[in-house]
Formats: structure tokens, sequence, C-alpha cells
């Protein structure tokens, strides 16, 4: 199984970015998927998770408004569109499978893609 993020960078207060997380290996439509963040000397949160379908979604209280999770089960790829970008908003990215290692947690990680968000 791989997960592999893309679309990370520098951007500018109050731009934006889109994120991508390429899956393969696994029957990418079976399982939930999220995306999570961790900033230097944080524990990592989760931002959005979204479901099977991309029916249902979570949002982070900190992220509603500005970021979108979406999914496409067809091309085996989970996205982040983010939006009103904030200093705070920088952290390394990581998408997340739930449930790759038979239990009811985010239990597969890809390696991280990069944002930072300058003032």
């Amino acid at each position: 199984v791989q997960l592999v993020e893309s679309g990370g960078g520098l951007v500018q207060a109050g731009g934006s970015l889109r994120l991508s997380c390429a899956a393969s290996g696994l029957i990418f439509s079976n399982y939930p998927m999220a995306w999570f963040r961790q900033a230097p000397g944080k524990e990592r949160e989760s931002v959005a998770t979204i479901s099977l379908s991309g029916g249902d979604t979570y949002y982070a209280d900190s992220v509603k408004g500005r970021f979108t999770i979406s999914r496409d089960n067809a091309k085996n790829t989970l996205y982040l569109q983010m939006n009103s970008l904030k200093p705070e908003d920088t952290a390394v990215y990581y998408c997340a499978v739930k449930g790759l290692a038979f239990t009811n947690r985010y239990d597969y990680w890809g390696q991280g893609t990069q944002v930072t968000v300058s003032s």
C-alpha cells in the first residue's frame, strides 16, 4: 500500500493550495480517508475526514469554511482544497486510511507534504 501526498508548498496568507493523495495497493473506495496535520512542537491533529462515497465529511473547527475534502474513487485520489490560508495552517499534512489494519482508527499514513503559510 502506498499513499503519496503532493501539492504542498509556500504560500502567502490568504492564498490557496490543493493537496492530493494518490493511493495504490488497496481498494480505495472501501475505506474512509482523512487529512491530518502536524505543526512543529505540536501533536498531530485531524483536519478533515470523508466517508467511503464522499457523502459525509467532517472538519476541525479551525478549518471549517476554508478547507474542503473530497475524493475521486475512480482515480484513487484524495484531495484537500485549502483557501484563505493562515500562518497557523503551517504544518506537514498527511493523508490517512481508516481501518487498513483492521482497526477502527486511522492506521496507515502517507509520508506527508509541507505547507508553509507566510504572513
